[in-house]
């Protein structure tokens, strides 16, 4: 029984070192999205209709990169854990799959829901699968491919995926937003740097770090 506590204990720390080691790294991307923002959606330059357009599609695309760098990140924390190739390319569908859809599309509904604007659900893994899968898998055979790499690689390709996983996502929600009307979030960037922060930052953690790592020592206990 001390034996299992134990060695509970050292999964829960490690667990905590892992998210206490991204967690600047995502504040950061997510500050870097907010001012990328802000030069791409200036209300004033184009015709509001126009902008909502542009924001929709630039959505998709950063949703897409979103999912290639959630399902490398995934796969690489996956199998510095566990060698068990088909379990992490379960892991690196699944949970890019909830993940993504979280914090692209659920959670800025709740808030632009929250804010007054008129949302409206656009979930591309319903609508368009035929565009998500290439990403999908090109991410996971990336996380594969760089799993051969050495260990410390592997950390750097870790944190540095992660880095652009934030940012990709806080660029997504944010034209999310942004395509549904929110055209003035740079008044309440405060609030929205807070929001994405919870939105984002959460669960793309819980995507790159906690969910793979869970599965991947669940199989060994």
């Amino acid at each position: 029984m001390a034996h299992n506590h134990h060695k509970e204990h050292i999964h829960e720390t490690t667990i905590l070192e892992e998210l206490i080691c991204h967690f600047p790294y995502a504040v950061f991307s997510v500050a870097v999205a907010l001012i990328l923002v802000s030069f791409i959606t200036t209300p004033g330059l184009q015709p509001t209709a126009l902008l909502k357009k542009q924001s929709h599609i630039l959505f998709h695309s950063f949703h897409f990169m979103h999912i290639v760098f959630a399902s490398a990140g995934a796969m690489i924390t996956f199998l510095r854990h566990s060698k068990r190739l088909w379990l992490g390319v379960v892991t690196s569908i699944v949970s890019p799959a909830f993940f993504c859809i979280l914090s692209d599309v659920i959670l800025p509904y709740i808030g632009g829901t929250m804010l007054g604007v008129h949302m409206h659900w656009h979930i591309c893994f319903v609508t368009e699968l035929h565009n998500v899968l290439p990403f999908l898998f090109m991410g996971i055979l990336t996380g594969i491919a760089l799993s051969y790499h050495g260990s410390e690689q592997q950390g750097f390709y870790s944190v540095f995926s992660h880095f652009f996983h934030i940012f990709v996502s806080s660029m997504a929600s944010t034209l999310y937003l942004v395509s549904h009307g929110f055209d003035t979030w740079y008044e309440s960037i405060g609030y929205v740097f807070v929001f994405l922060i919870i939105a984002v930052v959460i669960p793309c953690t819980c995507s790159d770090v906690l969910v793979p790592m869970l599965f991947a020592r669940a199989q060994k206990d």
